[in-house]
């Protein structure tokens, strides 16, 4: 394919899925500016392997993948602990409604070891089984039940939830359904 032809269908493919990427880079680390800056960083190793990704059979699924990785090499590269930024620039409110229960949910997330966070947003928010989440880590289907396991109960710890009587399904969701967050605000 001419590198023209495929530098139009790569930015087709970028500016049809950036709000989403934000989005969900955005649950994994809690911070706008953190998030465009890993979809940024996602995005150029995007680029770089763009023929491997279109002829991949879920391109979605391997651009979801290279974010949450990059998230993942974040936290663990120290960069955060070496860059400093003075001041604290105010995140614009999102035009939805912001209730309290969301409020407190993003509190309670942003309290997770990023691996917790990492699972329980593959998981619940992207709706991926235990083995594709595991597929995406890069661990196995057992370290994704019990860091889900264990940021459920830390989830339920700080939102005051009443823990689930006897042992739960393999998800870690007490009583089936989705996860009982309710709505993500910019999830539709």
């Amino acid at each position: 394919m001419l590198s023209g032809s495929r530098d139009a269908e790569f930015t087709e493919y970028v500016e049809a899925r950036l709000p989403a990427l934000r989005r969900l880079a955005m649950l994994l680390c809690q911070d706008w500016q953190r998030a465009d800056d890993i979809v940024q960083a996602t995005i150029t190793k995007l680029y770089v392997h763009w023929g491997r990704a279109r002829a991949a059979d879920h391109i979605d699924a391997y651009v979801r993948t290279i974010l949450a990785r990059e998230f993942l090499h974040e936290q663990r590269s120290g960069w955060m602990r070496r860059v400093s930024l003075p001041g604290a620039v105010p995140d614009a409110p999102a035009p939805a409604a912001d209730h309290d229960a969301v409020l407190d949910l993003r509190t309670a997330m942003a309290t997770l070891a990023p691996r917790q966070r990492a699972a329980v947003v593959l998981r619940f928010y992207c709706d991926l089984n235990v083995d594709q989440s595991a597929r995406v880590l890069g661990c196995s289907p057992g370290t994704v039940k019990s860091q889900t396991s264990r940021a459920l109960d830390a989830l339920r710890r700080a939102l005051g939830a009443e823990p689930a009587s006897g042992p739960g399904p393999a998800t870690g969701t007490a009583g089936g359904g989705r996860s009982g967050f309710g709505e993500v605000p910019g999830h539709g």
